[in-house]
Order: C-alpha cells, then structure tokens, then sequence
C-alpha cells in the first residue's frame, strides 16, 4: 500500500498540531519518499535538540532563528535555508517569530502516527 497525502493542501483546511510550547505545525504533502511540514514558531519557542534518520532541508519563510546542528551555532533569517544529515543533532531557538518550511526524506511516519 502506498503512502500518500491529498494532492493539494490548503492551508485553512489543513490541521494544525501543536508538538511543544509555541510551536505549531502544518503537514503540506508527503509520499512514502518525501515530506514537506510548515512549522510556525512564537518569539522564544525551542525546537529542543534531537535527531531522526531522515534527511531535512529547510527553508526558513520568515523570523529569525538561532540553529545549532551537531554543535554549530548560526543565526539565520527569512531567505536563509540549512540541511540536517541523518542522525546529525540539530534544535533551534526562535529570536524573532518566524515560519520554517522542512523536508524530510523519506516521510516522516512518526508525524503521521504511522
């Protein structure tokens, strides 16, 4: 069986979780490869430290953030993207209230509740 969102994801009809404090997400798109996650951060919110298997690439919208990926600190702001290795530690602080765009390869099953 194969693992697909709907075709198209309009963001007011699509759910928000709420996976920590000031912090809420939007699933945008996803197959069994690929998957595509709007994440809106409150001025102070903490993506705390963690890591996964997957590759991600993410775009920040908007805001400003500090990133640390496996011990490197950089500040990055609306334009700026970064890219997270498997298994690489990576969280980041929000300085300024932003939108991150991440994509992950393959599919985040554990956001799916799969």
């Amino acid at each position: 069986m194969k693992t697909a969102g709907t075709r198209f994801q309009i963001s007011e009809e699509t759910k928000w979780e709420n996976p920590a404090p000031g912090i809420r997400r939007q699933i945008m798109g996803y197959d069994g490869q690929l998957m595509m996650v709007k994440v809106v951060f409150e001025k102070g919110a903490v993506g705390t430290m963690h890591e996964h298997y997957h590759s991600q690439a993410t775009y920040v919208a908007s805001g400003k953030f500090e990133l640390d990926i496996n011990g490197e600190k950089r500040i990055l702001t609306a334009g700026d993207g970064y890219y997270v290795a498997p298994d690489e530690p990576h969280g980041c602080v929000c300085l300024e209230a932003g939108t991150l765009i991440d994509t992950f390869s393959p599919v985040r099953a554990d956001f799916l509740g799969i």
